[in-house]
């Protein structure tokens, strides 16, 4: 099997072709694709180099499947193309994630909705991935009626500018290209993406609209605050959440410790417990300091961590493309 990398070269991108080598076992070759100042640059992949070429050329070298991590202007023009060639796209972009004809697809929580005639399927956002395979079970079990989320996410999320910016920072520089309006070492920012009219950033809106569609409540009570930590790689979450009916710790910790691609990481008496430090490369959602919240009844916070370039991007693609070669 062949697999076109759309932005093959970028951060992500990179990511997704070692994923593909570890957990794609079907996937023999890749088409690594990139913009024409990345065009001729060799890749390596399974013990072989491939060059990266042009998406028109991809688009016509009779592959079956494509996974884009690029921008969402590049994905609104490529992946309709490429999807009237008969290939099918996961794209890692915003630009077709709330368009109700696309799937929005964690396929821990909500394969069953591709179907045979989906060709462009959608990965969330990093956030919202890892959210959502911890909600998913529990809402399954307990039944949802809030969602408070407070993100921690680091500096890797905003792609190379976000690390550049962080590294010239602490090396007592000027970066090059800012990221952020605003120092981020030694420092946090409580601004994701940019600002809508109802004060919340874009970032905190694609939590909101997200997990309302892959969970298809599109009624949930959810508020998010989404803020940027000087870290360079792993995305870990404050979530409270609160439930229509009783529980007790032990059904709570039965419930993830079951449920598909999550790790239990929670033992305060011996300071366990997920950080982003640990988690580089896990293609798991790591939960910890499961408690009740004493104020409000039937809720349980959590504490979620994980790699948001794997899990959060580029492990959630590659295992879209496992189920379909898989069906």
């Amino acid at each position: 099997m062949k697999v076109i990398v759309g932005g093959a070269t970028g951060l992500v991108g990179q990511e997704i072709i070692e994923v593909l080598e570890e957990i794609s076992p079907k996937t023999e070759s890749i088409v690594p694709a990139a913009s024409m100042q990345s065009v001729g640059k060799q890749i390596q992949f399974k013990g072989q180099s491939f060059e990266v070429v042009t998406f028109e050329k991809a688009m016509n070298c009779g592959a079956d499947y494509a996974i884009f991590s690029v921008g969402s202007s590049v994905s609104r023009e490529w992946a309709p193309k490429f999807a009237e060639k008969g290939i099918i796209v996961i794209d890692n972009s915003s630009a077709w994630r709330m368009d109700p004809g696309i799937p929005l697809v964690v396929p821990e929580v909500n394969a069953n909705q591709i179907d045979p005639s989906s060709k462009i399927i959608a990965n969330p956002n990093c956030s919202t991935i890892q959210m959502v395979v911890a909600l998913a079970p529990l809402h399954k079990k307990l039944t949802i009626k809030r969602i408070v989320v407070a993100t921690y996410q680091s500096v890797s999320g905003s792609g190379l500018a976000g690390i550049e910016q962080l590294q010239a920072e602490r090396e007592g520089r000027e970066p090059d290209k800012k990221a952020y309006p605003h120092a981020i070492d030694y420092n946090v920012l409580p601004h994701g993406g940019h600002f809508l009219e109802n004060d919340y950033t874009t970032e905190e809106q694609k939590l909101i609209d997200e997990t309302r569609k892959i969970l298809d409540e599109p009624d949930l009570r959810i508020t998010s605050t989404v803020v940027r930590v000087p870290v360079t790689g792993g995305h870990s979450e404050a979530i409270n959440i609160e439930f229509e009916r009783g529980f007790n710790i032990g059904e709570i910790n039965s419930i993830l410790s079951t449920a598909e691609n999550i790790k239990i990481e929670d033992d305060p008496s011996r300071n366990i417990y997920p950080m982003a430090a640990n988690i580089r490369k896990s293609n798991f959602t790591h939960v910890g300091r499961i408690r009740r919240d004493t104020s409000v009844e039937n809720g349980i916070n959590l504490w979620v961590v994980a790699d948001n370039l794997r899990k959060g991007a580029a492990t959630n693609a590659v295992q879209i493309l496992n189920y379909l070669t898989q069906q």
